[in-house]
């Protein structure tokens, strides 16, 4: 029995209930108030420790509560959400865990590393279209302090960050995804393949996943019969300056010109002056951009069809350790506004 709701290879449609975007909200630390899009954001931390004992314990808050705020602001309770579906950075996913614990509300833990947030809407979208869930809580996190301390080096030793490098965001974004109410609409979603083009560089990330992001772009037009022209806006998570460079020139060569109207949440949210290398990078890249700048963007109808592709190195640091290359993954969401 063929699937009706799939398109292409890599592509399916929300055909029976497109679930709504019916609420959003973002934290975000402290140098991600100082940025451009400050005035976009639910809540600024005063400090990255957030008066909690550790990093790790201060992301962990601020996933709880931007899960909180995003029910306050729908008026629900954690009892009325089917799913959450959470990720973060962190070794066994602990701060969506944890979260999950003390919200209580039923929990698939996703890992895609800076991937997580269309990741997690992707599946959500699934839930109530096929009419699974009414209800799907979707909310991702990442903190410079951890990621460092996790993939790089310890922050005490002050390592030299070369140019290529990018800096992971402190903050946390989501959305709830409902088949009643009022909200922008998730039409499609691209799953993303595994890319490796044999980046060993951890300082350079973009360069790792552009190919992964340029694959699900093109998977998504070839699916869809659509094209660049067709969204007022195509948005990638955290490929920063070079890595955006390298999607654009990878989907010239197959004929498709994403150039004019292509931004990266990772070139968005810090300015030039904020001294981030080659831009932002983490789960919360997308998810505070998406959830902050861009659904308020397309709520006051600035934007009617947008295209987001969050991207992730599917890297860690025993892989690193071992020689291994890093592989990339991209999943993207369409959104759109109706009515």
């Amino acid at each position: 029995m063929k699937a009706k709701s799939r398109l292409g290879g890599q592509t399916i449609a929300m055909n029976q209930n497109p679930p709504k975007i019916t609420s959003r909200a973002s934290i975000v630390g402290k140098k991600e108030g100082e940025g451009p899009l400050a005035g976009y954001f639910d809540k600024i931390l005063e400090d990255d420790l957030w008066g909690e004992k550790s990093w790790e314990k201060a992301e962990r808050r601020m996933y709880i509560e931007t899960a909180e705020l995003i029910l306050k602001k729908a008026q629900k309770e954690p009892h009325d959400i089917n799913y959450l579906f959470g990720g973060d950075l962190l070794d066994q996913i602990i701060t969506p865990t944890f979260a999950a614990k003390s919200l209580g509300i039923p929990y698939y833990g996703l890992y895609g590393a800076c991937s997580s947030m269309t990741q997690t809407m992707s599946l959500g979208a699934v839930m109530v279209d096929g009419g699974y869930a009414d209800h799907v809580l979707c909310v991702t996190s990442s903190h410079f302090c951890t990621a460092e301390r996790q993939f790089r080096f310890p922050l005490e030793m002050g390592v030299q960050r070369p140019p290529t490098a990018q800096w992971t965001i402190t903050g946390s974004g989501g959305v709830l995804l409902s088949s009643e109410g009022v909200g922008p609409v998730i039409t499609h979603v691209t799953t993303g393949r595994v890319i490796d083009f044999g980046v060993k560089d951890a300082n350079h990330m973009g360069a790792a996943m552009a190919p992964a992001a340029a694959d699900t772009f093109r998977a998504h037009f070839e699916d869809t019969g659509r094209g660049p022209v067709d969204y007022d806006l195509i948005v990638s998570g955290d490929l920063g300056k070079y890595g955006r460079q390298i999607t654009i020139d990878l989907l010239k060569k197959d004929g498709y010109d994403i150039e004019s109207r292509f931004i990266d949440c990772g070139c968005e949210i810090f300015s030039e002056d904020q001294d981030v290398h080659a831009g932002a990078s983490g789960c919360a890249s997308s998810a505070t951009v998406l959830a902050g700048y861009l659904l308020k963007k397309m709520e006051d109808g600035e934007f009617n069809r947008i295209l987001i592709a969050s991207t992730g190195a599917m890297h860690s640091t025993i892989s690193v350790q071992q020689g291994d290359s890093i592989p990339g993954i991209a999943h993207a969401v369409s959104i759109e506004k109706r009515g």
